[in-house]
Order: C-alpha cells, then structure tokens, then sequence
C-alpha cells in the first residue's frame, strides 16, 4: 500500500478542545509521533496509554527553527518510507496555522510519492478571539514574533503575534512595535488562552513588554486596532489620505486651487532648506525640511492621481523597481569591492535600463540629460563630466590651470573694453574654467562655494559682534577696522 502520513492538530491547549475525529484517530494510529511534550493534550494521551515518540530532543540538536523544522520534517518522510503501516503526526493547534513542518511535509511528500492527510484541531486563534474578544471581520493579522518586522504592522487592524517563546522573542517584538506605537501604547499579553487553570491575560504599556513574565509554548501577543492619531501619523497611507483629502472638494481651498505650475517654486525653496539643514548638521530641523520635500512630492502625485495618471504608490514602484536593477552588486549575481566598483554597475544598468525601455536613441547628444534648471555652477560640472566620458578633457591638471589664467586675462581686457556683455561672456568663461578644475581635484564646485559661503557669513558675523561690542555701526568704522576684525575671525 502507499505510504501515508497523516496529520492532525491537537487543539489550542485544553483537552476538552479537542475534536472527536482527531481524538479516534489518535486511538486507532499504530505509530504517532507529536512535534512536542509541552502541550496539555498529550496528558490525555498519557493518561489513555497511547505510545507515541517525541521531537523535543531535535530542539536541542540545533540552534535555529529552522533546522529543527527541516529535520522533522526530513525524520517523518524517511519513517514514512520505512513504515508498513501509516504514521500519525500530531501538532499543536490546527496543523495549517503557524506550522512549519507541516508546510514542509506538503512540499517533499509529493515529491517522495508519500500521500499526505491533514485533519484539523482547534487553532489558536479560535481561543484568541473568543477569550480576547476579537471580531476577526474587523480584520486581522497574524504575524510570527520570530520574523516580524515593522513594515508588517497594520495599526488598522488587529495584529495577533505568535510564537512569542521567551523574554528574548518578546524584547524584538517590542523594538519592532516601537517603530510604529509610542512607548506607552497598551498591548495585551495572553498565556494558555482556553486552557482551564492555566489562562492569563495581561494588559502592559509597550515598553514593559519584555519585562512580563510566563512566556511559552502558548503566548500570543495582541495590539488591538486603532484609529488614534498618535499610531496613523507614522504611517504613510496616513499621509497619501491626508493629502487626497486636501485635494478633496470639502479639503482646503488652496490645496484645490494648486497645479504642478503654480508650486514648482516651493519645491525648489523646499529642497534648498532642506540641504541647509544637512549643511547645518541640524537633526531636527533635517526631520522637518525632509518632510515638507516629501510633501512636494506627495502634492504632484495627488494631482495626477486624480487624472488616473498614476499614484504615489507607481512612484514608490519605479523606485523601487529601479533600485533593485542598479544594484545586481546587492540584489543580483554582480559583486562590487568598492564604491568604485559599485558606481560602475549603476551607471552599466542604467544604460541597459534604457535600451530595455527604448530610450537609448532617444537623446539626440551625449549632452542630453541634464535638467535646464539646475543652478549654473552644478549644470556646468555635469556639462563637463558628460563631455570627458566621450574623451572631450583635459588629461592632467597644469593646462586646466593655464586656462583659468587665461580666461582671467581676457577678463581683464574686456573690464578696460567697458563692454558689459563682453565682462559677462568673460566672467562665465572664467567660473567655466575654475568647476574644470575641480573635477581634477574631485571638489563638488557646488559644495565648495558653500563652504566658503558659510565661511564668509561667519567672518562677517563676527566683524558685526565686535562693532555691537564696541558700540559702533558700519557707518563709525572703516575698511582698515573691519580688516583687522576679519583678519581675528581667520585666526580663531
């Protein structure tokens, strides 16, 4: 006869759960084998003489669950094969709610020419919801406590974590909830739900998690729904409804009245005071600049959201999309020793990115590409980088700086001309010359003029405290006073 493994679920823990079916097919199996002890049933078949054998001691063989489900799994196919008769393997709860083995067994007993049966038991959760109260319509999640992560949290539906073995398990769940609760949300902790004289329910504040004691085999862990503000505001769907209803008929009059036009510039002023918050190495002004830079983007999308273009989510999509085909070094077979090496496979994808799309006829000069509104200073470096791929550079530093020389000559001519245009043709043929050579000494043109922005404003603050000091205004001192202050700003 074929093989048969046969496999039932022992209920959610007290033995009055479990089903009659499961209960006559534990009598009449000639060979059981359970995946634990530690499960108040197996007193009943204690208690009614019924041999079986016992995977506790795989536990101890391994240091993951994983290599403990693949040995089960692995022992119970080879028993199976061996047998003359079918083997019963019972698990705790329903066999297809968090059992790994059983997802295993499903897997390689098709593949070994083994027939599988699954009867079920009680599941957890039927406990769960019953000793919890939980509607499960209102939705719910169940997640394992060994695999969570923050992404995984839905706050608007009730969220069942199983699994939860010990103190260890229960401190990653709590970091993990921190991502998206405060510290003092209250979670609900449930030990042996159903299980007479074994039963406890315990309600803490988050941050206290893994300081409650009785965790087991048979802990869940319950975040109840929520719609309070405190939750939904770390969550992104939050943001895209706040926004949509902004844009909404009844939203804010303005919002309604705005087009991708009308505030291009605040995305710009956006941009510009968010890269003053890094410059300024400020946490917390970075924290709200970067969000009104997401906002601009968020407000874009809504618009053409609301023409069926596309949503923030397509965004988020062709990110993400575009991330994982620029980094094969990460996510693909690729390999990358450095940020060198790394930079090259970006740009090599990128450009087979195109041709898969079509584009890579599209751009009728290597010139192409760079966005006409970047400020002058960083459109000429990109300019000039693009130029030097196709082999248009200089290859050494000294003829750069002989250019530079030479443009400030010209200059210098057309200033005694007093021919404006001509001044300003020369002057941009000078800066022209000076982003050259800082891509020769690798300078960002941009950052350094920053820096040396920064560096001019602090100077020149000073000179400022020290006339506030000596109770004098610019129009009481002069340029030889000044110099001298400036020239104590340099030194400190």
């Amino acid at each position: 006869m074929a093989q048969t493994i046969t496999v039932v679920g022992l209920g959610s823990g007290d033995p009055d759960q479990l089903t009659l079916g499961v209960w006559r097919r534990l009598q009449e199996a000639e060979t059981i084998y359970v995946r634990s002890e530690q499960h108040p049933v197996m007193s009943l078949l204690r208690e009614h003489q019924l041999a079986y054998t016992s995977f506790d001691s795989v536990y101890e063989q391994h240091d993951t669950f994983p290599e403990v489900y693949d040995t089960i799994a692995d022992t119970l196919v080879r028993k199976a094969l061996e047998a003359s008769a079918p083997i019963l393997y019972a698990v705790p709860g329903h066999p297809m709610v968090a059992e790994r083995t059983v997802q295993l067994l499903r897997e390689r007993c098709s593949l070994a020419g083994i027939t599988l049966e699954i009867i079920g038991g009680e599941s957890f959760l039927d406990q769960t919801f019953i000793r919890l109260g939980i509607d499960p319509i209102e939705g719910f999640a169940l997640l394992d406590a060994a695999e969570l992560k923050a992404a995984h949290v839905q706050p608007r539906v009730h969220t069942i974590i199983g699994q939860v073995y010990d103190a260890y398990t229960a401190s990653d769940v709590k970091l993990a909830l921190m991502e998206r609760y405060p510290d003092d949300y209250e979670v609900v902790v449930g030990h042996a739900l159903g299980v007479t004289g074994e039963e406890q329910i315990l309600k803490v504040p988050l941050y206290e998690l893994d300081r409650t004691p009785g965790f087991g085999n048979l802990s869940l862990i319950w975040v109840p729904r929520t719609e309070e503000d405190a939750v939904l505001n770390r969550t992104f769907d939050r943001l895209h409804e706040i926004v949509a209803i902004l844009r909404s008929p009844g939203g804010c009059p303005w919002d309604r009245e705005q087009t991708h036009q009308s505030i291009r510039k605040n995305f710009i002023e956006e941009l510009y005071e968010a890269l003053e918050a890094i410059d300024n190495d400020d946490p917390d002004n970075m924290r709200e600049e970067f969000g009104d830079v997401i906002l601009q983007v968020m407000l874009h999308s809504q618009m053409e959201e609301e023409t069926g273009a596309f949503s923030v989510y397509d965004v988020i999509e062709s990110l993400n999309e575009k991330l994982i085909f620029r980094h094969p070094h990460v996510f693909g077979d690729r390999s990358a020793g450095d940020a060198g090496e790394a930079l090259v496979n970006w740009e090599q994808m990128k450009a087979e990115e195109k041709k898969l799309k079509g584009e890579a006829d599209a751009r009728k000069s290597q010139l192409d590409g760079i966005p006409k509104d970047l400020p002058a200073l960083m459109k000429a470096y990109q300019l000039q980088k693009k130029a030097a791929k196709v082999g248009f550079d200089w290859e050494e530093l000294e003829p750069v700086l002989t250019k530079i020389e030479e443009e400030l000559r010209e200059l210098r001519e057309a200033i005694d001309s007093k021919d404006s245009e001509e001044q300003a043709g020369e002057l941009g043929d000078l800066l022209f010359a000076v982003v050259n050579a800082s891509r020769f000494i690798h300078a960002d043109p941009e950052e350094a003029l920053s820096r040396t922005n920064a560096k001019f404003k602090s100077r020149f603050s000073y000179i400022e405290e020290q006339l506030r000091i000596n109770g004098k205004t610019f129009d009481q001192t002069d340029l030889t006073e000044m110099d001298r202050w400036w020239e104590e700003a340099k030194r400190q």
